[in-house]
């Protein structure tokens, strides 16, 4: 049986250290891929961990993001406008811009002109 490498995390635990590697629920991940389309019958084992490994990884990553620019603002509160900014100032999240652009916001070209000062910080990460 083929062992996980060193700087694979697979044997890092869960949330509790006993639920297994991943911290998002496979039952939920696993129903939404079959919800995906009516061609999806069946969904091997792997795919959900790959699929929760992924998830877990883009959440990071977008945290890290905004939490940078939250510090930035000064502040100790990770707030809506800054996960919109990192999403806008970020290549990367460009699928997500129509997402943040859509939700209602006080003032959208305020959270415009923040993106456009904190981008410079946001790209030398």
């Amino acid at each position: 049986m083929r062992q996980a490498g060193a700087y694979s995390g697979i044997l890092s635990g869960g949330i509790s250290g006993k639920t297994g590697p991943h911290s998002l629920p496979l039952a939920r991940i696993k129903k939404i891929m079959k919800k995906s389309g009516e061609d999806v019958k069946m969904i091997s084992g792997e795919a959900p961990i790959v699929f929760s490994k992924a998830c877990e990884l883009f959440i990071q990553e977008l945290t890290k993001r905004s939490w940078m620019l939250t510090l930035q603002g000064k502040r100790r509160i990770l707030h809506r406008e800054d996960v919109a900014s990192a999403v806008i100032a970020t290549d990367i999240f460009d699928f997500l811009v129509n997402l943040v652009s859509d939700c209602d916001d006080d003032d959208p070209a305020d959270l415009h002109i923040t993106t456009t000062e904190k981008t410079v910080a946001v790209m030398e990460m």
